[in-house]
């Protein structure tokens, strides 16, 4: 397939940006199928938590039931239900 540098508006400044043939074929060995809707700098904005888009998350104290170590997880931990430090998880997931 012959890619052609694209002029893009980004949907978060208005600005026209150019989606190069290099990030174009980028984007198909990844199996993007849609064209980005920001520019460049508003995705590096985006990622980085700029701009109001933080994605910070409640963390909650526990207690971990395989090792006893205390952390810290993004749910509240309910009665009956285990609850896993992050290498403890691992192990569990690995584990199946």
């Amino acid at each position: 397939m012959s890619f052609q540098d694209k002029l893009l508006q980004c949907s978060d400044c208005g600005h026209n940006f150019t989606f190069s043939v290099e990030e174009q074929e980028f984007f198909q060995t990844k199996g993007y199928t849609n064209d980005p809707k920001r520019c460049t700098e508003c995705r590096q904005a985006r990622k980085s938590g700029r701009n109001g888009h933080t994605t910070h998350r409640q963390m909650f104290p526990a207690i971990c039931d395989d090792c006893g170590k205390e952390t810290e997880v993004p749910f509240q931990p309910r009665e009956g239900r285990p609850v896993y430090c992050s290498d403890c998880y691992r192990k569990v997931r690995l584990n199946g």
